[in-house]
């Protein structure tokens, strides 16, 4: 198995998101965790339907049509090659769906909004949803703060169904009234969203796990839950992160037992969950956040259970869209076919 260490990936995470949103702006954990999964035994390049993995041979977990990628994975190739270049490989490795983090091409050239929407068609891609910044000290900034209007125009250009961020909901602190403030504006920014037949989300780091600074009894992600409107706010759940929230904060900041399971906040609610970010990473307790990243397949998260857990629910099947994801891969465009194998290849238990 190729396994990639990367060094403390959610602060560069943060930060090279932040970047690529700026271009976009010019436009324990055992309960889930086993043995790690064996890569996918594909090989041609397009996606497989039949085949046996470790889960058994069933019918194939990933419901169709529900597989896309967040092209942040894929943001070198996309500012130096262009959207359909790389769109062109999706569509060969049986992708569905992308998720955008900017809409902008580099050296490629400029794209509108109008011609993105037609090549992604073209290639048989659909454009789920989009990653934009919450906010900004910068009153023209690209970010529902800021530029709602704008965030909502260029995704309804798309044709998005969902429209989110990637941004905690820190902007006034780690207390439960700055989270039940924040919740207030993701409220509003649901209902905008809402209005114009689109879904609000927000994604997932490990900090959202955290407890209250001002109340160490209360995790801040179940103040995001019980404070915006299940009507109005969703959420994107980065599994990885997850995971990592549950290495991180299992235990209060006074050392006593707080231990948490990432998949049932989906099963108690998976109507807020119609996005996932499927993101694998190896099991390193030395590490800060307690994984390594490293490509869909290679880790020690068990997408057949949990992808399973989830489309198993009554009329959830098809509900849920499951996006891959690599922050830092070595090689974006292997880490994308790689992804789709293993994804495509895993198989129900009998």
């Amino acid at each position: 198995m190729s396994r990639i260490s990367q060094p403390d990936p959610e602060l560069t995470h943060r930060l090279t998101r932040r970047g690529m949103l700026g271009v976009a702006a010019g436009a324990t954990a055992a309960a889930l965790l086993g043995a790690a999964a064996s890569p996918a035994a594909a090989t041609s390049a397009a996606a497989p339907t039949t085949g046996v993995t470790s889960g058994g041979r069933g019918r194939p977990v990933l419901p169709p049509g529900r597989l896309g990628i967040q092209l942040y994975s894929l943001r070198d190739k996309v500012s130096t090659l262009g959207f359909a270049p790389v769109f062109a490989e999706l569509e060969k490795y049986g992708y569905d769906e992308v998720e955008f983090a900017g809409y902008t091409q580099g050296s490629a050239g400029p794209i509108t909004l109008a011609q993105l929407k037609r090549l992604a068609r073209d290639h048989g891609l659909t454009p789920i949803g989009s990653h934009v910044g919450y906010y900004s000290d910068d009153p023209n900034a690209y970010t529902f703060a800021q530029n709602l209007t704008r965030v909502l125009d260029d995704a309804q250009a798309l044709g998005l169904r969902h429209i989110g961020t990637a941004s905690g909901p820190f902007r006034y602190g780690s207390t439960v009234d700055a989270w039940k403030r924040a919740a207030e504006e993701f409220n509003t920014y649901g209902a905008a969203a809402r209005a114009r037949g689109m879904k609000f989300y927000q994604h997932n780091h490990s900090e959202e796990f955290s407890f209250a600074t001002d109340d160490p009894e209360v995790r801040l992600y179940d103040v995001l839950l019980a404070e915006t409107d299940p009507d109005l706010v969703f959420l994107e759940m980065d599994i990885f992160w997850a995971y990592s929230g549950q290495f991180r904060f299992s235990e209060r900041p006074d050392g006593t037992p707080a231990p948490f399971e990432p998949l049932d906040y989906v099963l108690r609610q998976p109507h807020r969950y119609p996005l996932f970010h499927v993101k694998d990473g190896v099991s390193d307790p030395a590490n800060t956040y307690g994984y390594r990243m490293t490509d869909v397949g290679d880790g020690d998260i068990d997408y057949q259970r949990f992808i399973s857990a989830v489309t198993r629910l009554r009329g959830e099947r098809s509900a849920h869209h499951w996006q891959a994801e690599h922050d830092n891969p070595a090689d974006s465009l292997t880490f994308a076919r790689r992804s789709s194998e293993h994804l495509h290849s895993l198989r129900e238990k009998c």
